[in-house]
């Protein structure tokens, strides 16, 4: 299993030796959601009880190696050649447009060297990581298309949550904030700032890679189902309060800190990664361990018997 592991994550462990640059906690930026989809992969593989064959380890080692001469070959004219179906394809956004492939290519791997280790089997194994890749590939590629507020459905919910958080600001008196469907117009200790949020920077996105993920992760705990939905409905509120945190933060960043447009981009950029994947993660693991300490709470009582009156 660990030489199993090894072999997934040897693509991962190439580019941040090799590429280091590239790997960044903003979800649209880099390469920085192959480190928790690793993750997710290396705590549901982690401890199984399973022997995967020689033969089945061997026959995923070219298979690597094809994604490494991937990473290899971007530096080498395959990004330009990317690039050059921007024209052909309508891409909006380049970068997503090029990052999106890195996502698409690991999440295939992945996958194929999951299932060639554990046949069908893998979907209960170890869904959580393919699955976090595809969502990420999913996002990126909606952004590269349809990008700021060119996506109805998904733009939909941003001027609530926009007036909430100028509700809060003024409330909190952090200064003085207006709002106008998804624009924010903010007055601070640095003068004032005009902030137009879209769906990604709303966290949006977030929501909708929390939903893949949770619900490949509840499909395969036996669990009752009313659990799984209630836990299901706790993490989609949990994500949408890390939102309003996330928006609610890059307006105090404005408000309180500074109001030059390179400064808050840089905030703005990982603002919503460090928020969101460590509460993904905290909650998955408070999920575990409930539902843990019930299974051993059934055992036990199952294992006491009555005496005889």
């Amino acid at each position: 299993m660990l030489i199993g592991i090894a072999i997934i994550a040897s693509p991962i462990v190439f580019a941040i030796i090799a590429f280091p640059d590239s790997f960044s906690l903003s979800w649209n930026q880099g390469r920085g959601g192959f480190i928790f989809a690793l993750v997710f992969v290396v705590a549901e593989l982690i401890g199984l009880k399973i022997i995967i064959s020689k033969r089945r380890l061997l026959s995923v080692i070219p298979i690597a190696s094809v994604v490494i001469a991937y990473l290899i070959g971007l530096e080498y004219g395959l990004r330009d050649f990317i690039l050059s179906g921007e024209e052909s394809f309508n891409v909006q956004l380049i970068y997503s447009w090029t990052w999106m492939w890195d996502f698409i290519i690991m999440s295939i791997f992945v996958v194929v060297a999951l299932s060639i280790f554990f046949g069908k089997r893998w979907i209960r194994i170890a869904p959580a990581g393919p699955i976090f890749l595809a969502g990420s590939a999913i996002i990126l590629s909606l952004d590269a298309f349809f990008p700021y507020d060119s996506l109805g459905p998904l733009q939909y919910v941003v001027p609530y949550l926009v007036q909430t958080n100028v509700w809060l600001i003024n409330i909190l008196d952090l200064g003085t904030a207006t709002a106008r469907d998804n624009i924010m117009f903010l007055k601070g200790d640095f003068g004032p700032m005009v902030l137009q949020v879209f769906w990604p920077s709303a966290g949006v996105h977030s929501v909708i890679i929390y939903s893949l993920v949770m619900g490949a992760f509840l499909l395969k705990m036996n669990i009752h189902r009313n659990r799984k939905l209630i836990y299901f409905g706790i993490g989609i509120a949990g994500t949408i309060g890390v939102n309003m945190i996330r928006i609610f933060s890059l307006s105090w960043y404005a408000l309180k800190v500074t109001t030059d447009a390179k400064q808050w981009e840089e905030f703005h950029s990982v603002a919503g990664e460090i928020m969101f994947l460590p509460w993904l993660f905290v909650f998955l693991l408070i999920v575990i361990i409930i539902e843990t300490r019930r299974l051993k709470k059934s055992e036990s009582e199952g294992k006491i018997t009555p005496k005889n009156s």
